[in-house]
């Protein structure tokens, strides 16, 4: 047994390093220690490189979003504020298409309150009235505004105000016009009010 322990022992004599080996196992063993280290060192700064550029990108594309928020949100009220005054201002050009119609009437009152003769009075009134009418006409059809057609009673665009009695007119059919429809386009202003044959 003793020859046994001294192979042992032996045997971990040989295992064992000697002071020069340990030395060389402990300077390798730091070297490694500071390559990994130094490794460890230089996968912190890039990292911290990378993280950094990556906030830097997301605080400009936060930035480039918040001042396109804002320009969305300014470029939206200017529309709603345009909408509004176009709305407000639609029938302006209606407007002042109507004021060539509103001085052809202002004229027409002037004639009449002259001192010239009567008869005289009367034709230049005729002539103011039609003048008026003729720039009416042209200002309705400079803005698509016509007439209903009477010559078949229709339902949609005429009001049948009255029955009457006609040789003349089949049942059913428009015998007068007593007031004028007006149609916008295709939607009707007013229908024109006739009266139609029993």
């Amino acid at each position: 047994m003793s020859e046994q322990k001294t192979n042992n022992e032996e045997q971990i004599e040989q295992e064992q390093p000697t002071v020069e080996e340990a030395e060389v196992i402990e300077q390798t063993e730091q070297n490694d220690e500071e390559k990994f280290a130094s490794l460890d060192e230089e996968f912190k700064t890039k990292m911290e490189a990378k993280v950094a550029a990556a906030e830097e990108k997301a605080q400009e594309a936060h930035d480039k979003y918040l001042r396109t928020h804002a320009d969305f949100e300014n470029i939206k009220k200017r529309l709603e504020k345009e909408k509004y005054q176009a709305i407000d201002y639609a029938s302006e050009k209606f407007a002042k298409d109507l004021l060539t119609t509103m001085d052809t009437l202002e004229m027409a009152l002037q004639s009449a309150n002259s001192e010239a003769d009567p008869s005289e009075l009367i034709e230049k009134m005729k002539e103011g009235i039609e003048l008026t009418l003729k720039n009416m006409v042209t200002t309705f059809e400079k803005h698509d505004i016509s007439v209903v057609e009477t010559e078949e009673f229709d339902p949609q665009v005429h009001n049948a105000v009255m029955q009457v009695d006609s040789d003349e007119k089949e049942s059913g059919q428009i015998v007068q016009v007593m007031q004028k429809g007006y149609m916008y386009k295709e939607r009707l202003l007013r229908p024109a009010m006739v009266s139609i044959a029993n």
